[in-house]
């Protein structure tokens, strides 16, 4: 790699509404100090977030690359060329850490072929918290991202989920958009075996976080709340 190069740095968020130096390390906020140069997914959210773990830093001093779905891809690929100019750049989740479940993945990959040091800084992770927290098989695990919005489609994803951990003894994650959570939770109740285990973990790092893991057969007398609320789904078939 160059030594003149600038970095990219992967900067961590918070998982919700609470104060970032809560969950985040001093070492977030004082690279975020030094920047000026930040990709992100929702230019609003990410000054707000700027704003609040350096109120001094001027607004108006930042230089913001939106990475959206409306993102032209050749347009993104210019992003980091201010690297060359020994300039670095942070790349900023909206919600937990930069390119896990996040499109920012794409701009780590070209930080490679560029030759560009990549500096992932430590911050909360939904995925990782949730695993931790399960009591499942944190030695072997899989996410999965989204399962299918059809009915059927979903119903016969979660029976391949289940026998996939149970042949592989592999805990399997999923999420869900906030607003299925309540008829993915249905669906996992009417699809998956008695015995199989489910932990749903919500809201995690806020005062409302709710994690818990049970039998399905035991799920069946449980109805959470999960309404609106980040919500992530694992599934261990023994």
């Amino acid at each position: 790699m160059d030594s003149e190069n600038g970095n990219l740095y992967l900067i961590p968020t918070t998982l919700g509404a609470n104060e970032p130096l809560e969950v985040l390390p001093l070492s977030v906020k004082k690279i975020i100090g030094e920047l000026d140069f930040f990709i992100v997914e929702n230019e609003k959210t990410a000054r707000r977030f700027i704003k609040q773990i350096t109120p001094r830093k001027s607004q108006s001093s930042l230089t913001i690359f939106k990475l959206d779905k409306y993102a032209d891809q050749l347009e993104v690929r210019t992003y980091l060329d201010i690297c060359s100019q020994g300039i670095s750049v942070g790349l900023l989740s909206e919600a937990g850490v930069p390119a896990i479940a996040d499109p920012g993945a794409e701009i780590v990959k070209l930080a490679h072929e560029k030759g560009i040091k990549v500096i992932p800084l430590v911050g909360p992770s939904s995925i990782v918290l949730a695993m931790m927290a399960s009591g499942l098989n944190g030695q072997n695990f899989a996410f999965n991202g989204y399962l299918p919005i059809s009915t059927s489609e979903r119903k016969a994803a979660i029976k391949y989920l289940e026998r996939l951990s149970k042949e592989k003894n592999q805990s399997q994650i999923f999420i869900e958009t906030p607003y299925r959570n309540e008829k993915m939770l249905a669906d996992l109740k009417s699809t998956l075996t008695p015995t199989a285990k489910l932990c749903i973990a919500c809201d995690i790092t806020l005062q409302t976080e709710y994690i818990r893991t049970l039998e399905i057969k035991d799920w069946k007398k449980e109805y959470p709340n999960l309404h609106k609320r980040p919500t992530i789904f694992i599934i261990h078939k023994e």
